[in-house]
């Protein structure tokens, strides 16, 4: 009984490891009892492995999700006139850097307005003082972000 059950444990192994695609897949892969891999890298690297992760649409255009910078101009709360300001914001943004991207979303407990898309933090650190320097904006601040990188 036990070389049948340590054949069938064996046998299921291999199985499992060969329906890996690719490394990546393989450390992604969720076990129950042990912890979760995320793995954030270039979509270069993972077609030069294999298998690339397909690309995201936002807003009619493809883009590839990563790790980056954003500038964060607005933090309130769960009111419905936080709400109100964090959009209000957004426009303000909008009306002095029209080719500025801004995102404007709820994060319990909190409604956030941060802009721009930035791989590197000189970057975000550029836009943060253009946007201090307008005067129009009290808490301006770099926070780590996921990213929309066009295609």
């Amino acid at each position: 009984m036990k070389r049948l059950f340590l054949t069938l444990a064996c046998l299921s192994a291999f199985l499992f490891a060969t329906a890996q695609e690719n490394i990546i897949e393989s450390l992604e892969q969720k076990v129950p009892g042990q912890g979760k891999v995320t793995v954030h890298q270039d979509a270069r690297i993972e077609a030069l492995i294999g298998k690339a992760r397909p690309a995201s649409v936002v807003e009619g255009q493809q883009v590839l999700k990563a790790a980056g910078y954003r500038v964060q101009v607005y933090a309130g709360s769960n009111t419905r006139q936080a709400k109100n300001e964090a959009h209000a914001v957004a426009a303000s943004v909008k009306e002095l850097f029209p080719d500025l991207l801004v995102y404007t979303f709820f994060t319990p407990p909190r409604w956030l307005c941060r802009v721009g898309d930035y791989r590197s933090i000189e970057e975000a650190d550029a836009m943060m003082r253009r946007l201090r320097s307008s005067g129009q904006f009290k808490e301006v601040s770099i926070v780590r972000d996921q990213i929309n990188i066009p295609l």
